[in-house]
C-alpha cells in the first residue's frame, strides 16, 4: 500500500511537466502567400524556398499566389483575423512599404506585421534595342540634352519603382525625359522593341529575357552584378541612385519570438542552399537576408524612404498614421 501511494505521488509530480510540454513548432502544415501570380520568377523562387524550409521544419510548406492591388493583397490578407500562430505568412514586396504613403490602408508596416527575413530583390535598370544609337549612358544623356523632354522611357506604371527610380535620375541630373506607363514588364518590352520608347527603366531580369534584342546601359544596384560584368553601376556614372526592390518574410503582427526563429533559421538554410543560389543567378536576383531585428528596422526605414521618393516624384501622399493630430 505505501509503495503503491509513492508511485502514485511520483506519478503526480510528472503530470505538470507533461501538461507544459507543448509540441514544438510546427505541428501542421504552413502557408505563404504570395504576392504575384503564379508561373513569373517570384513565384518560382518562393516555391522552391517553401520546398527547402520544408525540409527543416518538417511540415509542409504551402505557397497560394494572392495577386493584385500592385502586390499588397498578401500582406493585406495578413491584417485582417489571422492568427499570429506562425502558421500563415506573406511575401511583403517593396510596395507594402510605398501604398501607405499614397492611400490609407487597412495596415501599418511600422506596427501590424511580424518580420522574419529578408529573401531576395529584382534588380533594376535601364536598356535599350541592340540597334539603338545609344551604346553607353553617356549616349542617352547627350541626345537628352539637346532634344530635352523627348526622349521617352518606359516603366511598369506610374508609382513604380522602375518610375520613381527614373525621376530621381532626372532630378540628380537635370535630364527632363518623357515618361510613358505601362501596365508592366511583357507590356514595355514590347513597346521597347516596337519603337514605341527609346528606353526602358525595367526588372533585369525581364530585360534579358529579350536576349540580343536589347543591351542594358546601367544596373541601380551598389555594385556589378556578376552575371553583367560589364554594365556599370548608376553610382559609376556620377548618378548617386541605388534602388533595390527587396522582398522577404512576414507574418502577423505578435508571434510569438521562439516561433519567429524557427521560421527564420528554416528560411536563412534555404536561402544558402546551393540549388536556390543557382536559380537566383538564373533569373538575375541577389540574396537579400535579414534577420527579424534588421528587417523590422528596414520596415520602418524603407516606409520614410518611398514617401520621399514620391514627393519628389510630385506625386500627392497621405498622412500616416503616426502623423494624424
Amino acid at each position: 500500500m505505501i509503495r503503491l501511494h509513492k508511485l502514485l505521488i511520483g506519478l503526480l509530480a510528472t503530470l505538470p511537466t507533461i501538461a507544459s510540454a507543448a509540441p514544438a513548432f510546427p505541428t501542421r502544415p504552413i502557408s505563404v502567400q504570395v504576392a504575384y501570380p503564379p508561373g513569373g520568377t517570384t513565384d518560382r523562387q518562393l516555391r522552391l524556398l517553401a520546398e527547402l524550409a520544408s525540409q527543416e521544419l518538417g511540415q509542409p510548406v504551402i505557397v497560394t499566389n494572392r495577386p493584385g492591388a500592385g502586390g499588397t493583397l498578401a500582406a493585406a490578407f495578413l491584417a485582417t483575423k489571422v492568427p499570429a500562430d506562425g502558421y500563415t505568412l506573406a511575401q511583403a514586396p517593396i510596395s507594402v512599404f510605398r501604398l501607405p504613403n499614397l492611400q490609407h490602408t487597412a495596415w501599418d508596416p511600422r506596427r501590424d506585421f511580424t518580420y522574419i527575413t529578408g529573401l531576395s530583390g529584382y534588380m533594376l535598370g535601364i536598356g535599350v534595342r541592340a540597334d539603338s544609337p545609344f551604346k553607353a549612358w553617356s549616349d542617352v544623356v547627350a541626345y537628352a540634352r539637346k532634344h530635352p523632354g523627348e526622349l521617352s522611357f518606359a516603366s511598369v506604371g506610374i508609382g513604380s519603382s522602375q518610375h520613381l527610380g527614373m525621376t530621381e535620375l532626372q532630378r540628380q541630373t537635370g535630364l527632363e525625359l518623357n515618361h510613358i506607363p505601362y501596365k508592366g514588364g511583357a507590356e514595355t518590352a514590347k513597346a521597347l522593341l516596337a519603337g514605341e520608347v527609346m528606353i526602358n527603366a525595367d526588372a533585369i531580369s525581364t530585360l534579358r529575357t529579350l536576349g540580343d534584342k536589347v543591351r542594358i546601359l546601367m544596373v541601380w544596384e551598389p555594385q556589378r552584378h556578376a552575371a553583367l560584368p560589364g554594365v556599370p553601376t548608376a553610382r559609376e556614372l556620377g548618378i548617386n541612385l541605388v534602388m533595390p526592390s527587396p522582398y522577404g518574410l512576414i507574418g502577423p503582427k505578435g508571434m510569438p519570438p521562439e516561433v519567429v526563429q524557427v521560421l527564420h533559421a528554416a528560411f536563412s538554410k534555404a536561402l544558402e542552399n546551393p540549388r536556390h543560389r543557382q536559380l537566383l543567378t538564373e533569373i538575375n536576383q541577389t540574396a537579400w537576408h535579414r534577420n527579424p531585428q534588421e528587417y523590422a528596422a528596414y520596415a520602418s526605414k524603407a516606409l520614410l524612404e518611398e514617401r520621399r521618393l514620391l514627393e519628389n516624384a510630385g506625386m500627392d501622399v497621405v498622412l500616416l498614421p503616426a502623423e494624424k493630430p
